[in-house]
């Protein structure tokens, strides 16, 4: 679902909900609470002082678990960087983590021996930050480093550390531009801003600009942007303001201020004439955009131009899905997002064209839907949608204090930005008051101006990004363009001049961590609806919303191998409406109510979820039961919805991490085997093209039944009121007379046969390599002392891996190694995204590693700290919130584990050793017997692999 800019308005909103719980509960029905009674009660307390040094400190108490958000925000992004100087922002920020004065070492060794959570860094345009979320115990130390490389940094910076993640940044880069619209971030930057503005280069900088930067030039980037006088620090949760100032004098009080900051000179661009450009890309389909440069955040006309695109095309129901996708179904997606900065911003609308339709003709139809829109205004029931969906679609995190999107980046935001802790309340206000007049002035304003037009048509490459900057991810965009990160997130990461600082805080050693709360994990409870599904549920509080999860014993491994894809499309096609409610109405009256309802599959699992306010839950349940019982399967739907699911099938083929999983995956288990097959379960062309509108319904019957079932539900209720309306939803389902369908995992796992599986794609800056093996193991068995085994060797940030093939070498972005969580045999995979002409050395480092790791090089005394340390001390942190808690609670019933498992993970952590540790690693893991994939240019990379003693295959999708 859309958002608007920033993570303040879902998280000022929760709060809101806190705060008008009871009067919410007093909504009936299918009735929602007004949105303007919950924006009445949104408020997030804060108390705010300020340093001698013009440091701004903001502090928000949340009492509800012992841990304490620490995120510090530099007024510093790309829009300061001068000519010649692009990336310095980003590239300054990697650095920020290769250790200071006083704590030499990576930034995030400290962190993770006192079990911090959602650790890292981003720079955007505007401004780079850092976060983490530490136990309450251990804030000391967080804000020991976080002052150490404030104000005494720049003795720990040295030309290594700079040309190694020198390095690093240009992976990411290469990265980036590696995908599908990996160059798409340069084409909006370069074409909506002219030459000059400070907005017209991208955030990751040009490959020159970044091979110039010297030793010099990032320390004066350092004294220049750095000071305390040009931050605000944030702390959010387990503390009061009493210990604030005292900790955060103590701390950072020492740090002089730095030279004040002249904000450059921007504006709103307008094209002097239209503008259009077409490119071409490794893409499945044509795809169409329209943009246009906007105002900036404080604009009064931001909020009205976010709800006009939401409107437009960010909901379900918008009038581009309705038009384009639905009712005449000329496209396959499309979507409209306006993403303010802080002094301008950027607003697309996209239309990807449905195979075989001429795309002269959808980009008219495009045309004509925009001018239509523009002609009429939105209507205020499609406002009111826009609203509720806005909170949908960000609510879900909305007990989290920090990270990316918590309490603390609200507060930090609008103090930033708008000189304003509590701006989000400004914005919430304007949104309660747009009206269609209002909304559709602002639209028309900003919308009639020349647009820049873009095509991509698929195709190879006609230039590449080493001499341009960013990188941008395909899909319905929510924002379009992200920040650049610290922590690679595709790898699933969710961590002699000394700068004139004279301390009076203790830094000769890393302040001891307090005591520390263990974690409490909520008691389960348990019942059975009438029918015999059982419930498991367990009570949150915090704020008035539920989470419901009704998991089927499914998954992809149901997949019929002879029709692969088969429930991709069967969950797409429910998505599609039910017998009472067509797809238009289905998808209103999820946003009416404010309800997330969607299905998702794992290789096990066929979950469908709802996340709901409390005074709403009875209406969502029964739309969520009727969503699962009553499905249309439409036959109209089901061919829109096929021509999607091929064109995400292409999307697939053209992504060098998905091949990469398409061609390992089944070679590891082999065909026959119930996870032989594509993990994304996407399927095939072939399977896709032929599956029939009854198979689908026979497969739902056979397999989402109630005697496959089970329901989860954490949140503000209690077990007697949800059965009750549980009992009224589902409990009146009954099971069919048939057998319950079963899964084959008999079927015999073939032997590994060690060779490279390589797969060539022309011109591709870097290769992805994959390398694994099915482990003796499966999901439900005792893996702590495997998965710390795997941790220590390539399962973190600060593993030997990572830290070997990125922080010591720069040749990747980042590297990982992970073991599945599979009910029955599970794989160990290594994935690293390396730079192309390195790719042959980065395997001789992974089997060198993995050897010398299984070998005489086992767990250290240190390695073995930090991982019991982390293991046990991030604990209360991982279940903040009550979608970490149902999420835990599917762990525990999966695996048939004892209900306060989590519990006693302290004590099994705790107990472990080395040997222990080495042993389980030596008797699972091998240097022998991996399959490699190598997704790159077979031109630059075949040689690379010749040389390294295995058979080399080269293999397309096709054998």
């Amino acid at each position: 679902m859309p958002r608007f800019h920033r993570f303040a308005l879902a998280f000022a909103v929760s709060t809101s909900l806190v705060a008008a719980g009871p009067a919410l509960a007093k909504a009936k029905g299918a009735n929602p609470a007004p949105i303007a009674d919950l924006v009445k009660a949104v408020d997030i307390p804060y108390e705010a002082f300020t340093l001698d040094n013009g440091l701004r400190v903001i502090v928000h108490e949340d009492r509800k678990a012992p841990v304490v958000a620490v995120s510090v925000w530099y007024r510093v992004g790309s829009k300061h960087e001068p000519k010649g100087k692009t990336g310095f922002a980003h590239l300054f920020e990697h650095l920020m983590f290769n250790g200071s004065e006083n704590s030499p070492g990576d930034f995030f060794e400290p962190l993770q021996q006192v079990g911090a959570t959602d650790s890292n860094g981003t720079t955007n345009v505007d401004r780079t930050n850092y976060f983490e979320t530490v136990p309450t115990g251990a804030l000391d130390r967080a804000l020991f480093l976080e002052s150490d490389r404030m104000g005494h940094l720049l003795g720990a910076v040295t030309q290594e550390k700079l040309d190694n993640q020198r390095g690093v940044v240009q992976n990411e880069k290469r990265q980036g531009d590696n995908n599908p619209y990996g160059l798409l971030r340069y084409e909006i930057f370069e074409n909506l801003f002219p030459t000059g503005h400070p907005y017209h280069h991208s955030t990751i900088g040009s490959m020159g600009d970044l091979n110039s930067a010297s030793l010099g030039d990032v320390k004066k980037w350092f004294t220049d942007n750095y000071g305390p006088n040009n931050a605000v620090l944030v702390l959010a949760g387990d503390v009061n303001v009493a210990t604030a100032k005292a900790k955060v004098q103590e701390w950072f009080g020492d740090i002089p201020r730095g030279p004040e900051i002249a904000a450059p000179k921007t504006s709103v661009p307008t094209l002097p004439a239209p503008l259009a450009k077409e490119v071409k890309d490794l893409v499945p389909t044509t795809r169409i955009y329209r943009m246009w440069a906007i105002p900036g955040l404080n604009d009064p006309e931001a909020v009205p131009l976010q709800m006009a695109m939401g409107v437009l095309g960010g909901l379900s129901s918008s009038r581009l899905d309705n038009a384009l996708v639905r009712k005449d179904p000329v496209a396959v997606s499309v979507s409209a997002v306006a993403q303010p900065f802080e002094d301008a911003g950027i607003l697309l609308v996209q239309a990807d064209v449905k195979p075989g339709v001429d795309a002269k003709l959808v980009a008219s139809r495009l045309d004509a839907e925009i001018a239509s829109f523009l002609a009429s205004g939105p209507t205020a029931d499609e406002l009111q949608r826009t609203a509720a969906s806005y909170l949908a679609g960000t609510i879900s995190g909305l007990e989290s204090v920090g990270g990316f999107g918590g309490k603390a980046v609200t507060l930090a935001e609008g103090a930033l930005y708008s000189n304003n802790p509590a701006y989000y309340k400004v914005e919430l206000d304007r949104m309660a008051k747009a009206t269609p007049e209002q909304v559709k002035a602002v639209a028309n304003k900003w919308l009639s101006r020349p647009a820049f037009s873009l095509t991509y048509t698929p195709g190879e490459r006609t230039e590449g990004g080493e001499n341009r900057g960013g990188a941008v991810t395909e899909g319905k965009a929510t924002e379009a363009v992200q920040p650049d990160r610290y922590w690679n997130e595709a790898l699933g990461d969710v961590g002699p001049d000394t700068g004139g600082a004279s301390s009076f805080a203790d830094r000769s050693q890393l302040p001891a961590v307090a005591d520390l709360k263990a974690l409490d994990f909520p008691a389960i409870e348990r019942t059975k609806l009438k029918n015999g599904v059982e419930v498991v549920f367990a009570r949150r509080t915090t704020v008035p919303t539920v989470n419901v999860a009704v998991s089927f014993d499914a998954g992809y491994a149901a997949d019929p191998h002879s029709a692969l894809g088969t429930q991709s499309l069967m969950l797409s096609l429910m998505d599609e409406g039910t017998t009472s409610l067509d797809s238009i109405a289905f998808a209103e009256a999820k946003e009416r109510l404010g309800a997330q309802i969607d299905a998702t599959a794992n290789a096990d699992e066929t979950v469908f979820s709802l996340f709901a306010l409390k005074p709403n839950l009875g209406a969502s349940l029964s739309l969520l039961a009727d969503y699962i019982r009553n499905p249309a399967f439409d036959a109209q739907e089901l061919d829109r919805v096929r021509a999607q699911q091929l064109n995400r099938l292409k999307a697939e083929l053209n992504n060098p991490n998905a091949i990469a999983s398409r061609i390992l995956t089944p070679v590891l288990y082999g065909a026959d085997h119930p996870y032989g097959i594509p993990p994304s379960g996407l399927g095939n062309a072939k399977s896709v093209t032929a599956v029939t509108r009854d198979q689908l319904a026979a497969f739902h019957a056979a397999w989402i039944r109630p005697d496959n079932a089970r329901v989860f539900v954490v949140g503000d209720t209690t077990l007697a009121e949800v059965k009750k309306q549980l009992d009224a939803t589902l409990g009146q389902w009954q099971a069919p007379a048939t057998a319950k369908p079963v899964k084959h995992f008999d079927i015999a796992i073939p032997a590994p046969k060690p060779r490279i599986l390589l797969f060539d794609r022309p011109k591709s800056p870097q290769s992805v390599i994959l390398a694994g093996k099915v482990l003796d193991a499966k999901g439900g068995d005792e893996l702590e002392l495997l998965r710390s085994a795997n941790d220590i060797f390539g399962g973190n940030f600060l593993s030997r891996f990572n830290t070997n093939l990125r922080e010591t070498k720069g040749w990747s972005y980042g590297v990982r190694s992970r073991i599945s969580a599979d009910q029955d045999r599970l794989t160990w995979i290594a994935a690293a995204p390396v730079q192309a002409d390195r790719t042959g050395d980065s395997i001789k480092e992974l089997q060198s590693e993995l050897k010398n790791f299984l070998g005489d090089k086992g767990v250290t005394k240190e390695e073995l700290e930090r991982t019991i340390n982390g293991s046990v001390r991030e604990l209360p942190g991982s279940f903040e919130t009550s979608g970490d808690v149902l999420g835990g609670i599917r762990q525990i019933v999966k695996f048939a584990r004892p209900d306060n498992y989590y519990e006693t993970l302290p004590a099994t952590y705790e107990a472990m050793t080395a040997a222990e540790i080495d042993a389980a690693g030596r008797k699972a893991l091998s240097s022998d017997g991996l399959v490699y994939v190598v997704v790159g240019d077979a031109a630059v990379v075949k040689p690379q692999l010749d040389g390294l003693g295995l058979p080399v295959e080269t293999v397309s999708l096709d054998n």
